[in-house]
């Protein structure tokens, strides 16, 4: 089992920065893929950015040039740098984990399919005009 801390976040003007943090419990897997999601009312649940078993990067279109996904490798710690940001950016996000014990194919279609399982509790976003 994973469990996730999330730090970060916060009410921001446009145009500023913010970073959000998310520390994984479990670094005895021998793969582990985290990620950034977000929400926000009434809309449907965005990814923003996710990083596989090799520490390989992705960020949504969205978002690319304004925020950054970087993870530590030692103790599995995510950071999600935002610069630049825009009111369309305010919303709940979220980290997620998943974890394997072989270092196949697992995080690729897990990554692929968004279905994470495990979830933090979340950290809101708020970007004022």
């Amino acid at each position: 089992h994973v469990q996730l801390v999330e730090s970060g976040g916060g009410s921001v003007q446009a145009g500023g920065s913010l970073t959000l943090s998310c520390s994984a419990s479990e670094s005895t897997y021998r793969s582990i893929c985290m990620a950034r999601f977000r929400q926000a009312p009434g809309s449907q649940r965005e990814t923003v950015a996710t990083v596989d078993s090799n520490g390989v990067t992705k960020v949504a279109g969205s978002v690319k040039g304004r925020f950054t996904l970087s993870k530590t490798r030692t103790n599995h710690t995510l950071f999600l740098q935002m610069d630049n940001l825009k009111p369309e950016d305010t919303a709940m996000y979220y980290c997620a984990a998943d974890a394997f014990t072989s270092s196949g194919g697992a995080c690729f279609v897990v990554i692929q399919s968004g279905n994470f399982r495990y979830w933090g509790p979340g950290t809101q976003v708020t970007v004022s005009e």
